[in-house]
């Protein structure tokens, strides 16, 4: 599928707007991701949000499970205001929603979008009574509403109707089947619910999230072909580090390049005290590397071998991806196109001066036993060549010039 077939497959979602945030149609996919302070704490949730948005989350969710969690959200709000940060806050509402949202209008109004689970709004006839108080209120505060299944909180009273289907059936499902199918009835049982009750189609966004790779694909590929919702991907409990990273890429990647998914979050485990904007970074990459949507220069490198036993050209990789992550804020206000630059840092003569040929600005360092040079070519084209101690330095002076010269300035507003 190219990136048209892509785009083709997702016009068939409704468009939804959160705070400004297209998502559905042919809306560019966004990426979210969702703090993990306490919320009760304004500053170190607000701080935590300005980082994941000034990393390019478009959406940031943040939970709201206490009366002072809820009584924070306007504050977090307006704090973020005074950083300049304008990302929309989402809500992350369980088991007492209903009560919190109704207390607090100031929470409600503060919010750009209400998640809610449907398989923890109540139980019993009380499901029915406080998932219509959800709805109504987003409809008095025009809020959009995604309703997230999880499958470990799934509806287990809808759980036991779809089991008790399936019994009846002269071939019946395995029980992975029966999972997958409650899921997405859940879902889709809940949006047509929430239209009854008055919330408009183009308010609600779809989710369906499980941990393992093959159910998320098979679960979201039926929830694509029974509802025209947008919808919100990611895998659950991905887990840490490069498992975490594998798992989501996986599942992730095969149901984007089938046109699945118009917002995704990488859900990874940090680790201890470590950087929550990993998920960020990754769920670009994601994007970028489809061809999908560019976020951030990408810089190529080889993964060295016997031929490139000195570190240098590691070094420098790392020197020049930390680099345009740091500056890419200031280029993306200031320069126009900026994130479509490609880099290339090679480690010899094999592929370094063709690889460096095809990037924006390639590098090709010298191999174990090469000539101490370093050839740079600009577009293509041999420009200089770089030699000494200072090549790191030079190199980035080089990237500098190349974006002033080549992308226009943006307009100011």
């Amino acid at each position: 599928m190219t990136v048209a077939d892509h785009v083709h497959a997702r016009r068939l979602r409704r468009l939804a707007v959160i705070g400004g945030v297209g998502v559905g149609g042919t809306a560019p996919i966004v990426v979210q991701s969702m703090t993990n302070t306490d919320t009760e704490d304004v500053f170190t949730t607000s701080m935590q949000v300005a980082q994941l948005a000034r990393a390019g989350s478009e959406l940031v969710r943040i939970t709201v499970n206490t009366r002072e969690a809820a009584a924070a959200v306007p504050k977090i709000r307006e704090r973020l205001a005074q950083m300049n940060v304008e990302v929309p806050l989402i809500g992350d509402f369980h088991f007492n929603g209903h009560k919190l949202l109704s207390e607090s209008p100031e929470c409600a109004e503060a919010l750009a979008k209400l998640r809610i689970n449907p398989g923890n709004v109540g139980k019993g006839a009380r499901r029915d009574e406080q998932f219509a108080q959800l709805i109504e209120i987003a409809c008095r505060y025009d809020k959009p509403i995604r309703i997230g299944v999880n499958w470990g909180s799934l509806d287990q009273a809808l759980l036991a109707r779809v089991m008790d289907e399936n019994a009846k059936r002269p071939v019946p499902k395995d029980a992975t089947e029966i999972m997958r199918e409650a899921m997405v009835t859940s879902a889709v049982e809940s949006a047509a619910q929430a239209e009854r009750l008055g919330l408009a189609g183009d308010r609600i966004v779809l989710s369906c999230k499980v941990s393992g790779v093959q159910d998320l694909i098979a679960i979201y590929r039926e929830l694509a072909a029974r509802s025209d919702y947008p919808l919100h991907l990611g895998l659950t409990e991905a887990g840490m580090g490069s498992k975490g990273i594998v798992a989501s890429t996986a599942a992730l990647g095969v149901l984007l390049q089938e046109g699945i998914g118009d917002t995704i979050r990488v859900s990874l485990t940090p680790e201890p005290n470590g950087d929550r904007t990993r998920e960020v970074i990754v769920a670009q990459e994601i994007l970028q590397t489809m061809g999908l949507r560019a976020f951030t220069p990408l810089v190529a490198a080889c993964p060295g071998c016997g031929r490139t036993t000195s570190t240098v050209f590691q070094e420098l990789a790392q020197d020049i991806q930390t680099y345009v992550r740091v500056r890419m804020p200031e280029w993306r206000l200031a320069r126009v196109g900026v994130e479509n630059m490609t880099l290339a840092v090679m480690g010899c003569v094999v592929n370094g001066p063709g690889e460096s040929k095809h990037a924006s600005i390639g590098i090709s360092l010298p191999g174990t036993g090469e000539a101490p040079v370093a050839p740079v070519y600009v577009d293509g084209e041999r420009v200089v060549t770089l030699r000494g101690e200072n090549i790191a330095a030079e190199f980035r002076d080089i990237v500098e010039a190349y974006v002033a010269r080549k992308y226009p300035e943006r307009p100011n507003p």
